[in-house]
């Protein structure tokens, strides 16, 4: 598995001592993808957040690329958020390896540690504000 340490380095795990790290790390799990391989699939549930650990990731909605993702990056809040089906595809351009948590792991981390587990989703809220701030930003860039 990954070490708590490494994981204070990226977003998603910001603020969490190790020791806090240590504890939620039974409820991730541990995915390999291999090249042009679906890890989301627009419009099909979806009930995990997934966090880059190595690789490159697509985006595409309606088969339109939308942006890429790499190393310390997260993919699949949304649709665990907002409990809705996936907003777009997540496709490989590499090897690719992530760390998922569950919506029940997320559930069983509020249970247990209310405040990494806020930690957690102020991490996500933040990175969801930047990406949000980017696409704006590209929309703008983009208008006549």
């Amino acid at each position: 598995m990954v070490e708590p340490a490494q994981l204070q380095k990226y977003s998603l795990f910001g603020g969490l001592l190790e020791e806090q790290i240590q504890k939620i790390l039974p409820f991730l799990e541990k995915e390999e993808y291999e090249p042009a391989e679906d890890i989301i699939v627009e419009g099909t549930p979806n009930d995990r957040i997934r966090f880059i650990l190595e690789g490159q990731v697509t985006v595409t909605k309606n088969n339109t690329p939308l942006y890429q993702f790499g190393t310390g990056d997260t993919v699949g809040e949304m649709e665990v958020l907002d409990v809705m089906p996936s907003a777009a595809t997540i496709k490989t351009l590499t090897n690719t390896k992530v760390l998922s948590i569950s919506n029940r792991g997320l559930r069983e981390i509020y249970k247990t540690d209310i405040h990494s587990f806020s930690l957690i989703i102020m991490n996500l809220a933040r990175d969801l504000s930047r990406r949000l701030r980017h696409m704006n930003d590209m929309l703008i860039e983009k208008s006549p």
